[in-house]
């Protein structure tokens, strides 16, 4: 972190009310937390154009005991496809172990992918950021002392403490906590109570808490986001200000009641489209490219293959056979060492 990050991340800092929050919370109202949300993403017109899920289960991880929260939403917005991707290991005190955050807009001639990998080690919070716009490659490494931290959210723990403001239906005055912005820098995040109002749901009419989160930006516009949940933490809508879409439940979810708090979660059983898939996409991406470097570098390193392929494609079109599955295999027979060397004699005669 270089010293102007420092200076402003000294200058900032979170509000009492946030820290008295935090410390409130107890395991038991992590535990009731745990759940899947599954929304749809809709235009102004009511169109569908992807989804948004939200999962926060019980896991371990480097031998500690935390929860995993799992977001991600896909789509398309005017034909433009989109989409971010959340993973993140936080304690029950809100501490982020580990997370990872993926964004990207796939514009004609014109893409972006944002990549972030943050994990604590050594008394630091250590932030990796890689963005990508068409070739273009940035790559930006940024560290922070656990000790100027106090009272940080992140993303992932973002999500799990929505549920616990919607099931409390408290938000305390001046709820501000330390966040990263869009560029990955330290900034403030606001909580603020909209109340409750009425939220449609497939043919029902529902009850919904209403709460505003807002990340101030160093270099940019503010981020408003406008939630609404069910009595038990379910998420009934959400939307960014200024964005076209939003994203909303389209079937009641069977209320969670105190009786049913130590059940494990059902999750529905949803069929697997990996081409849709951010992340599995990704992978394939990745695999893809490494496949290919691998590939141009043994031709880079093997130049006699182009000219083993070169001689068999103008041998090839001059004899113009009908089987060229036979053709090849004659052609190639020299080449096999299993092969008894009359056999290889008689073969390359053959062409001749």
């Amino acid at each position: 972190m270089d010293d102007a990050s420092k200076g402003l991340t000294d200058a900032l800092k979170p509000s009492t009310e946030a820290l008295a929050f935090l410390s409130s919370i107890e395991l038991e109202d992590v535990q009731r937390c745990l759940f899947a949300d599954s929304l749809v993403t809709v235009s102004d017109t009511g169109r569908e154009l992807g989804e948004f899920c939200i999962s926060i289960q019980n896991t371990v991880h480097n031998n500690q005991p935390c929860f995993l929260v799992h977001a991600n939403s896909h789509g398309a917005i005017d034909s433009i496809p989109c989409g971010t991707s959340i993973t993140g290991y936080v304690t029950a005190t809100f501490e982020t172990l580990e997370q990872d955050l993926h964004e990207y807009v796939k514009l004609r001639g014109h893409s972006l992918d944002r990549k972030s990998h943050m994990v604590r080690q050594d008394g630091q919070l250590i932030v990796n950021k890689v963005t990508q716009e068409e070739e273009e490659v940035r790559e930006q490494i940024s560290t922070f002392p656990l000790s100027s931290l106090c009272g940080f959210v992140s993303e992932a723990s973002n999500l799990l403490i929505l549920r616990i403001l919607a099931q409390r239906k408290n938000i305390p005055e001046n709820m501000t906590f330390l966040s990263f912005d869009a560029e990955t820098q330290i900034c403030l995040s606001t909580y603020r109570e909209l109340g409750e109002t009425k939220q449609v749901v497939g043919s029902e009419t529902v009850d919904g808490f209403g709460i505003e989160r807002t990340v101030d930006s160093v270099e940019d516009i503010p981020a408003m986001w406008q939630c609404y949940f069910l009595q038990d933490g379910h998420l009934v809508s959400r939307v960014q200000i200024g964005s076209p879409v939003m994203m909303k439940l389209l079937k009641l979810p069977t209320l969670i009641t105190g009786d049913e708090q130590d059940k494990r979660p059902v999750f529905e059983k949803r069929l697997l489209v990996w081409e849709e898939d951010m992340q599995l996409y990704s992978k394939f991406l990745d695999r893809k490219e490494e496949l290919k470097a691998d590939h141009m570098s043994y031709v880079r390193h093997h130049p006699e293959l182009r000219a083993v392929l070169a001689d068999f494609l103008q041998f090839l079109l001059l004899r113009k056979p009908q089987d060229v599955f036979s053709f090849a295999r004659e052609y190639f027979a020299p080449f096999s060492s299993q092969r008894p060397p009359a056999d290889t004699f008689k073969s390359t005669r053959s062409f001749r």
